[in-house]
């Protein structure tokens, strides 16, 4: 755990030193490589057997994860919304 905090540290830290600097290339390797990342994703759930025979009723466990945080999410930004941004003396 030790050498992934100092991992992430050490990208902050370069971060910080560079954040002047016009980097354009990094996020295009950065994309590059998120999309090499997804693609091998793709191969190791294709190459699992177990993983694509319960894949229907992980769609519909996920649906319905995603389907609750996104009323969740909706209901707690209409409270904040009329609890600070609305006029009181309406």
């Amino acid at each position: 755990m030790i050498k992934i905090v100092l991992i992430l540290l050490s990208g902050i830290i370069t971060g910080y030193l560079l954040r002047k600097r016009n980097l354009t290339i990094i996020y295009k390797s950065i994309t590059l490589f998120i999309w090499g990342l997804l693609f091998f994703l793709g191969i190791s759930v294709g190459i699992n057997d177990k993983l694509l025979s319960n894949l229907p009723t992980l769609g519909v466990d996920a649906l319905i994860i995603t389907a609750g945080g996104l009323t969740g999410s909706l209901i707690m930004a209409l409270i904040i919304y009329k609890r600070f941004f609305t006029d009181k003396n309406d």
